[in-house]
C-alpha cells in the first residue's frame, strides 16, 4: 500500500512538473521544472528496485545534462526575458498533437493491461555485467552507440558556442 501511495505521489509530481516545464515562460524555471521531472523519474527507478538506473538517472540526467542545459541557456539566450507566446494556430496544432499522443499511449496501456499476463520481474543484474554490455564490442553491446552519442553531444556544445559567439 505504501508503495502505491509513493508511486502516485511521484507520478503526480512528474505530471505536474512536466506541464510546468512546457508551459513556463521563463526558460530557467522550465529547466528547473525539468530537473524535478528527472528526479521524480529517478524516484520511480528506486521504487522499482533498479538501484543502478536510479544512480545513473541522478548522476547523468539530473546532474550532467541539467548543467549542460543551464550553460546552453545562459550562453544562447537572455534568461531574464520572457519567452514569446506562439501563434494561436500553432498552439492548436500542438494541442491536437498532444491529445493524439495521449490517446495513443492510453490505448497501448489499456491494451497491455487487458492482456492479463503475469508480471515476471527479472533478477537484478550485476553492475559488472551492465558495464560489459555498455562498453563491449560484441553483438548487442553498446560501445559504438555510446561513442556516437558522445560525438553528437560534442557537436551540440560546439554549435551552442558558435551561436553564442554570433550574438
Amino acid at each position: 500500500m505504501a508503495q502505491q501511495i509513493i508511486f502516485f505521489i511521484l507520478a503526480a509530481m512528474i505530471a505536474v512538473f512536466s506541464v510546468l516545464a512546457v508551459t513556463s515562460k521563463r526558460i530557467i524555471r522550465s529547466a528547473t521544472y525539468l530537473l524535478f521531472v528527472l528526479l521524480g523519474t529517478a524516484g520511480l527507478y528506486l521504487l522499482l528496485g533498479y538501484h543502478y538506473l536510479f544512480a545513473v538517472q541522478i548522476a547523468v540526467y539530473a546532474g550532467g545534462v541539467m548543467v549542460l542545459f543551464i550553460f546552453a541557456i545562459l550562453l544562447t539566450n537572455r534568461p531574464g526575458e520572457n519567452v514569446k507566446t506562439e501563434r494561436k494556430d500553432r498552439r492548436i496544432a500542438a494541442g491536437i498533437t498532444s491529445l493524439a499522443g495521449l490517446a495513443f499511449c492510453g490505448h497501448i496501456i489499456y491494451w497491455n493491461v487487458n492482456k492479463m499476463y503475469t508480471l515476471v520481474v527479472p533478477a537484478e543484474q550485476k553492475i559488472q555485467d551492465i558495464g560489459l554490455t555498455l562498453m563491449g564490442t560484441d553483438k548487442y553491446q553498446y560501445l559504438l552507440p555510446f561513442e556516437f552519442i558522445s560525438v553528437l553531444l560534442l557537436a551540440c556544445i560546439v554549435g551552442a558556442i558558435m551561436i553564442a559567439r554570433k550574438r
